[in-house]
């Protein structure tokens, strides 16, 4: 459509790479652009694309067709941990009511840095991880394969206009660069998680794989869907604080089909409005100590959990660390996931008469692969 001159987003041809960076990097009124040009071709009454065989034949191909790649040329990639109710569901299970919060959690988002390099498109398949994990009263740990690997319900966003060292973003400005929204799952293994994280946090726990949808819906489409979060207390820093709705009514669901089986078992709907942190909040606070963004960046949001036990984004929730195992279809039980199992993460905004789909977000997991390096550097291997 480029090439043919109806789809002219920015002064010089944008599309013809093999991710959207070069048109994100064209800025805002490129994406208004060309979002208003689709529309516009795709309409009923617009000639172009609707009377022309021959370059509908080129411009519409059938999805069952096309291999999706992903999206964008991802340089960097942080994760957030921004839903309270997910924060205390894990606060109390390894703390206890009295410390579920962290004493910090209030007061800014938390955050780490991620891989960017293991970031796949959805329907890539995810290998089991290995590592070391620590048996519950064990002196030590052994190396073996996760036996509770897990998924996290996400939305990631991608950064649309970059920054410099040392240049900080308002909550304003950080709103304004970002391109668009994608769902995401952040896989993980939490009994690997369980002993590497302190002190300083998920390092191997959450490598193995980020899986995201192959498509990205703009922040323009979704301004009709714009809600207030929840309430803010203590009251942010003044570099936090924001005027006016800064989360979002996009409508959650996931489900999970076990090896063998066609039939997938809804395991959880949410919405991605529970968020006590902003998509703009996170940015604002990554750029506060003149961290610099890139086009193509990626922020997850954290796993997204309601007040409600059906709203919780995890298996970790779920099945509270494995105590109680889900119910599927068939007589089917899950406490984590098992090889051959699929993840499914699907996500709409609903409008008057309309509906924004995010495309899917899915992964079946593999079996563990054994190095012959790991097996033999391994003191202990737990197949």
């Amino acid at each position: 459509l480029e090439r043919s001159g109806h789809l002219k987003a920015a002064d010089s041809p944008v599309f013809s790479s093999g991710s959207l960076n070069q048109f994100i990097a064209a800025g805002k009124p490129a994406w208004s652009k060309a979002r208003g040009a689709v529309s516009s071709l795709l309409r009923h009454d617009n000639p172009i694309l609707r009377d022309d065989e021959a370059l509908r034949a080129k411009a519409l191909w059938p999805r069952s067709v096309v291999c999706m790649h992903p999206p964008v040329q991802i340089g960097g990639y942080t994760d957030f941990y921004s839903s309270r109710e997910h924060a205390t569901n894990v606060g109390r299970m390894f703390r206890g009511e009295a410390n579920a919060l962290m004493p910090n959690w209030l007061y800014m988002p938390i955050g780490y840095n991620g891989r960017a390099s293991t970031v796949v498109v959805d329907g890539t398949p995810v290998q089991r991880p290995l590592g070391q994990i620590k048996p519950q009263n064990a002196d030590g740990p052994v190396f073996a394969a996760s036996e509770k690997f897990d998924f996290e319900l996400e939305i990631g966003f991608i950064v649309g206009r970059p920054s410099s060292m040392g240049e900080f973003l308002s909550v304003e400005k950080a709103q304004d660069a970002i391109f668009g929204f994608v769902l995401l799952n952040d896989w993980s293994a939490r009994d690997i998680q369980a002993w590497e994280y302190q002190p300083l946090g998920p390092f191997q726990s959450k490598a193995t794989a980020t899986t995201i949808s192959a498509w990205v819906v703009l922040a323009e489409a979704l301004e009709p869907f714009r809600i207030d979060g929840p309430r803010q207390d203590p009251k942010p820093f003044p570099y936090l604080r924001q005027r006016g709705p800064h989360n979002y009514d996009i409508r959650l669901e996931v489900a999970l089909r076990p090896r063998g089986s066609d039939e997938a078992t809804t395991i959880a709907r949410t919405n991605f409005g529970y968020m006590y942190w902003s998509s703009a909040q996170q940015l604002a606070h990554h750029s506060i100590c003149g961290c610099a963004m890139n086009v193509g960046d990626l922020l997850g949001s954290g796993t997204i959990s309601g007040p409600e036990e059906s709203q919780y984004g995890s298996l970790l929730e779920l099945t509270w660390n494995g105590a109680q195992p889900l119910q599927l279809g068939g007589g089917v039980k899950r406490a984590f996931l098992e090889d051959g199992d699929t993840l499914e993460i699907h996500g709409f905004c609903q409008g008057a008469g309309y509906r924004i789909g995010f495309g899917g977000c899915s992964g079946t997991v593999l079996p563990a692969a054994m190095l012959a390096s790991a097996r033999s550097a391994a003191p202990s291997v737990v197949l």
